[in-house]
């Protein structure tokens, strides 16, 4: 309706447009819009209900394995320890990600603060490149069982194990520090949409507002390194296991060198 003194609008809304008019308030604001990876249709149902499935079934497997390893006193060994904390990181990691993206979809919001933002960034490179370095002690870890089983309580105390868990997680977390700390430091002034389904450091950067490039290239020498470095630690564990397999005149001492090495590669 329009009048000489004043200009009315009036809008009706229909339903599903007050996510939309949200996402849109958000979009000029301070969050982040997470364009996300499921529309509203039968098939991306299906699709995202697969999703959530196999997320709950990673949750209770890793879980129960942790639990079993803690009440089972036979598997207080270093090989067991080291598992349970790859399953913790397994835990922690999907949680970082699908609950966020379940609630924005089930929600109809698409909005992320850049808090929780950052939050995703830090524990996804935390919880990812100390995966990485706990697969590499855990490749140590067998090549000291199977190449020096005699010294293998000596080489693979509770203090080293202790040690490398802790490097682990050190490592991994000083990488998620710097990066979610400098990605979230640049200026964002145009769009703050981000073309993915949770936040991660190259898909934000891509809307910075700044010169990225000395970042960009620091950033990626550093996921480079927590890749090979690990990568490297684990094939040469294997190559060292592999020859000390071949070396064995037993048949039987082969196959359970073989089968103790089998889960973990």
């Amino acid at each position: 309706f329009l009048s000489n003194s004043s200009h009315i609008l009036i809008i009706h809304c229909l339903p599903g447009m007050t996510g939309a008019m949200e996402d849109t308030n958000n979009s000029t604001g301070t969050n982040f819009i997470l364009l996300g990876l499921f529309n509203y249709t039968r098939i991306h149902l299906f699709l995202f209900s697969m999703v959530f499935m196999i997320f709950l079934t990673s949750l209770m497997g890793n879980a129960l394995l942790i639990m079993l390893i803690r009440e089972d006193p036979r598997l207080h060994m270093p090989m067991y320890y080291l598992l349970s904390q790859l399953s913790l990181m397994d835990v922690m990691l999907v949680s970082t990600i699908v609950p966020k993206m379940a609630a924005n979809y089930l929600m109809g919001t698409r909005s992320i603060s850049p808090a929780g933002c950052g939050a995703q960034i830090f524990l996804f490179l935390t919880l990812g490149g100390g995966e990485c370095f706990l697969l590499a002690a855990m490749a140590y870890d067998r090549y000291v069982a199977i190449c020096h089983p005699l010294r293998y309580p000596i080489l693979m105390n509770q203090k080293l194990c202790l040690h490398m868990t802790t490097g682990s997680w050190f490592l991994g977390g000083a990488d998620g520090l710097m990066q979610a700390g400098t990605t979230l430091s640049f200026p964002y002034c145009h769009s703050r949409e981000i073309n993915h389904f949770f936040c991660e450091a190259p898909s934000l950067v891509r809307l910075a507002c700044a010169d990225t490039t000395f970042f960009e290239f620091f950033m990626y020498v550093c996921c480079i390194l927590m890749l090979l470095i690990p990568l490297s630690i684990i094939l040469a564990s294997y190559c060292l296991i592999l020859a000390a397999v071949l070396s064995m005149r037993s048949t039987a001492a082969r196959k359970k060198a073989f089968a103790t090495c089998s889960s973990h590669l």
